[in-house]
């Protein structure tokens, strides 16, 4: 920057949070998209109601179970339902297909947080049909990526960023789910855990008054929460954390088990030689065989859950619901039908649960079914957090919350470890797409330019002329692209570089005079050392700057220069803070050759890869 130009720019405002009064409106836009969701979610579960009652019933009741004997004639339902969702999917919109949270991740990732009307229309009604002619799938995942469609629809109608847009979508889904299940902790949990990205106020304060006013709403609508209470007392004691570990672990593999089925299923329908629109239908085959085995096993099976806590559903018979539902459910969710994957879980997690009571230490009936579901969502959606008080807000029972965090945490340590993708994740993946779920503060964002700058700065005179300096460039001796200039008392003057020098050189009437004078007409971008390294890096960026110097913002002496180049310096230091292992009383010499093979062995990969 010039003498003359003064300041950095913009000054960044440095604090705890970088939340705006904007974030206020953003949280009224909130509470309108939570409405929205309430009244998404009343809409779907009548649909699905209707669907169950119109292909089992016959009739348009709200019946919303299959008989408890299903004649054989029943294995087609399933089937004519998957050949309507093929056909709504083809012709209406791919993006109905699956359980809806993958999609919801594509458009906040990849799609500028933009879902069309057609999502919003064809996605309930799809779950719908699907459900209720028997599909083994939960209402969670269709009324997410619904309500994430009418929150995303709602924020285009104004001028948003993609920020803002994100928020209100996450803000749409995390009401609709609590909506279904009156949990609107968890769901701003799931938010955090899962779709938001970030930990931010100006999108965690809209998503959370978007969870508060649908789980107000709710009780207008829907049944009032808890939705499946829990009253059993809990003993906490070794032995029963033993038994809480042990159970968690049984359903961290699972939770493998069942994404790897989920995925080997899918891989069985991409190699017929059939177009994929025909899949559900020949899902839905199984789906029809699996009724008759254990009609239980067909549509959300919410009377299962409720009976699996209060003891009623035990042994044989829960083995026999585990097993059923967990088969017919990895094959039509891998056929590409549209259906949800949380119900489901709670209910094989359940039966594990139940199943593995006997082996357990003795406990209330149906304490074990709840820690299996909450082990189960937290293993498979690798969202610890979310499970844990989704357990606590589903059952109204705060005593479990730490049997039930110690469950989700081991199933978590399996799944983390044993699999490199969520059965959430696997779909983006294999569309080319990576997304990491592992969230930290930005460390360009505490660093200063005074780590990074470099210092003492080489500098050209303000009294150099301009044919001293064109001789300068000419020259081998000098190093780099560009030199700042300063004046006698080491003030910046600007920035001199050699395409500079390039164009004075082509000029027809090149400049003449000293460096001080051609400069004092340009505004030169520079940086304080207090800056944070982000705030700079956006400023080269945006002023197309590879070098910047860096002034005392009260004297402007220069100080130092940062340049593209030192922003790795960063990315080293982070490097070996996550690298670098040292016990500072002993052995100080053998990890030090170690440190130093990191190192070498850090460079070799970045060279290879430059």
């Amino acid at each position: 920057m010039a003498a003359s130009g003064g300041g950095h720019g913009i000054l960044e405002k440095l604090g705890d949070f970088t939340a705006e009064p904007r974030v206020l409106i953003i949280a009224a836009m909130g509470i309108v998209v939570g409405t929205g969701g309430v009244v998404a979610a009343w809409a779907l579960l009548r649909l699905i109601a209707f669907g169950t009652s119109l292909a089992y019933w016959g009739h348009f009741g709200g019946v919303g179970a299959a008989p408890a004997h299903l004649p054989v004639w029943t294995i087609a339902v399933p089937a004519v339902g998957g050949l309507a969702i093929g056909l709504m999917a083809r012709y209406g919109s791919e993006k109905i297909r699956g359980h809806g949270i993958p999609e919801a991740l594509e458009a906040i990732v990849l799609g500028g947080s933009r879902m069309g009307l057609k999502v919003a229309i064809l996605k309930p009604i799809s779950s719908a049909i699907s459900i209720g002619t028997g599909g083994p799938f939960g209402a969670e995942g269709p009324i997410i990526m619904t309500g994430g469609a009418i929150g995303s629809l709602f924020a285009q109608f104004f001028a948003l960023t993609n920020m803002e847009r994100k928020t209100l979508l996450v803000a749409g889904a995390c009401a609709g789910m609590t909506a279904i299940f009156g949990t609107p902790v968890a769901a701003m949990l799931l938010a955090i855990e899962l779709l938001l990205f970030e930990l931010k106020p100006r999108s965690f304060l809209p998503v959370a008054a978007a969870c508060i006013t649908a789980a107000l709403e709710r009780n207008c609508l829907l049944t009032p929460a808890p939705l499946f209470p829990f009253i059993g007392g809990v003993t906490v004691n070794p032995i029963h954390g033993i038994g809480w570990v042990g159970l968690g672990l049984a359903t961290g593999f699972g939770s493998a088990l069942l994404t790897i089925t989920v995925y080997a299923a899918e891989d069985w329908f991409m190699r017929r030689k059939l177009h994929w629109m025909w899949w559900p239908a020949l899902g839905g085959l199984l789906v029809g065989l699996g009724g008759l085995v254990d009609p239980r096993a067909l549509g959300v099976g919410y009377p299962d859950i409720a009976q699996m806590l209060t003891g009623g559903l035990v042994g044989l018979s829960a083995l026999r619901l585990m097993v059923v539902k967990a088969v017919i459910w990895s094959v039509a969710l891998g056929s590409g039908t549209s259906g949800g994957v949380l119900a489901p879980l709670l209910i094989i997690g359940g039966g594990l649960g139940a199943v593995l009571a006997p082996w357990l230490p003795a406990a209330a009936p149906g304490f074990w079914a709840v820690l299996g579901m909450a082990a189960m969502m937290g293993g498979t959606m690798r969202a610890p957090l979310t499970a844990t008080l989704f357990a606590v807000e589903l059952t109204g029972n705060h005593e479990v919350l730490l049997p039930v965090i110690t469950a989700c945490m081991a199933s978590y340590a399996v799944t983390v470890l044993v699999m490199r993708r969520s059965i959430l994740t696997e779909k983006l993946a294999r569309r080319g797409h990576h997304i990491t779920r592992e969230y930290s503060i930005d460390s360009a964002s505490l660093a200063r330019v005074r780590e990074i700058m470099a210092t003492p700065v080489e500098t050209l005179s303000a009294a150099t002329s301009v044919g001293d300096a064109i001789a300068f460039f000419l020259a081998p001796s000098h190093r780099h692209r560009s030199y700042p200039v300063v004046d006698e008392e080491q003030r910046l003057v600007g920035l001199v570089s050699r395409a500079d020098i390039l164009d004075w050189i082509g000029a027809q009437t090149p400049p003449t005079g000293c460096l001080a004078e051609i400069l004092a007409k340009t505004a030169t971008p520079s940086a304080s050392p207090s800056e944070t390294i982000s705030a700079v890096a956006v400023r080269m960026m945006v002023r197309r700057a590879p070098r910047i110097p860096v002034v005392d913002p009260e004297t402007r002496k220069l100080v130092g220069m940062i340049s593209r180049g030192d922003l790795i310096k960063l990315r080293w230091k982070e490097f070996e803070a996550e690298t670098v292992r040292e016990a500072h009383f002993k052995r100080k010499r053998k990890q030090k050759e170690q440190n130093i093979g990191h190192k070498e062995r850090w460079m070799f990969n970045t060279e290879r890869e430059n």
